[in-house]
């Protein structure tokens, strides 16, 4: 089977996980991979743009990089990044070629799609300079948290996925910083967070602490000059604190030309993409919207707090588009609208044709509601 055949037999997500099977499978399989110096990444919000900073500089800075990151918005090859850009087909299938046989028959059975594209990026990315490797779900438990790493980066850690992480920030934070196996560089964090990394007793430090006034000022004004989301400034700043922890030329003319993708994106006059999923990321695009009134195109998962999101976005909405997403994991519509009517939000159904060029519309809600819109979208 090609690779797309193959990773149609995986489900992409799982009710239950074997958290002990991937470790085991690293030991059997650890001999056949040669792993470059490993720079993880944890926490709720901001993995995948800080990750992307943080490649895009080793990469300029003239290192042989590959960034794994997921999800992916249109297609897979956005979760493997090579020196600029995404990971071509060919490559892609010359790597499933080569790691098949690698693995156990057994064992390739079992393993999860994100536990075989997790190796297929080690695959591919053998004898490169560094890997930037960012967490999926979680820490302690992850497939990415198998390989050895040379320090961790924290981006700011929240509640989100309880089922997997724990019921309470403290819960979901112990998780997520026992991934730490050196030490970490931190953002800033809620006081509960610091003080389970002190009772973890992991050496970490403060990400602004490598910088002085000045160079945030900087960091500050290339958000801003290059039209980011303000709430950027503190992934940037996690980024280049690895820069510097990395003893490397810090030089932030090296971020020119860098792209992130659904980040507080305007892919046109009248439409914003976020790929943001929990109320941390509303509170985030809340601050960034301001006063502005916009018509938000939104679905979610049952498993998050909707509810508490669009509280957060109540006084920003004019009113909910909500857009069809398919999937066991996606909220019930029925309970959505119900939920919709109690906050006293008006509602329709999203057609693509009847968005208003004159009015701001906001994607948001998941990867997933990205990319089901993009598809609409591009067919206009």
């Amino acid at each position: 089977m090609n690779l797309k055949e193959f990773l149609s037999t995986k489900e992409l997500y799982y009710e239950d996980i074997d958290y002990e099977f991937f470790p085991k499978v690293w030991e059997k399989l650890s001999s056949n991979f040669s792993i470059p110096k490993v720079i993880h990444i944890i926490g709720t919000n901001g993995k995948g743009s800080t990750g992307r900073f943080l490649a895009y500089y080793l990469f300029k800075e003239g290192f042989k990089v590959g960034h794994y990151s997921s999800p992916h918005i249109l297609r897979f090859n956005e979760r493997i990044w090579i020196d600029g850009n995404d990971v071509d087909d060919a490559t892609l299938e010359k790597a499933h070629k080569n790691l098949m046989p690698k693995i156990p028959r057994d064992i390739l059975k079992k393993l999860s799609y994100f536990e075989y594209t997790t190796l297929l990026a080690i695959e591919i990315f053998q004898n490169f300079d560094y890997i930037v490797l960012e967490a999926g779900l979680g820490g302690e438990f992850d497939a990415t948290n198998v390989f050895e790493k040379i320090f961790t980066l924290v981006t700011p850690i929240g509640i989100d996925h309880e089922s997997f992480l724990g019921n309470s920030l403290e819960e979901i934070a112990k998780t997520k910083l026992n991934s730490v196996s050196t030490f970490a560089i931190m953002t800033k964090q809620d006081e509960i967070v610091y003080k389970v990394a002190d009772r973890l007793n992991i050496s970490y430090f403060d990400s602004q602490k490598f910088f002085s006034k000045d160079e945030l000022k900087r960091v500050w004004e290339f958000i801003q000059k290059n039209s980011f989301a303000s709430y950027l400034k503190e992934n940037l700043t996690l980024a280049l604190s690895a820069v510097k922890k990395l003893d490397l030329n810090y030089n932030l003319s090296r971020m020119e030309g860098v792209i992130l993708r659904g980040r507080f994106q305007r892919i046109a006059n009248n439409v914003i993409i976020d790929v943001g999923h929990n109320q941390k990321a509303a509170i985030a695009i809340k601050k960034e919207l301001g006063n502005r009134k916009i018509t938000l195109i939104y679905n979610t998962y049952k498993d998050k707090d909707f509810k508490a999101i669009l509280s957060t976005l109540k006084l920003n909405i004019k009113k909910v588009l909500i857009i069809e997403v398919k999937g066991k994991r996606v909220v019930d519509k029925e309970l959505l609208k119900t939920t919709l009517e109690k906050l006293d939000i008006p509602y329709e159904e999203f057609n693509a044709k009847k968005l208003k060029k004159n009015e701001d519309h906001l994607v948001f809600g998941s990867f997933v509601v990205v990319e089901e819109f993009l598809k609409f979208y591009q067919d206009l």
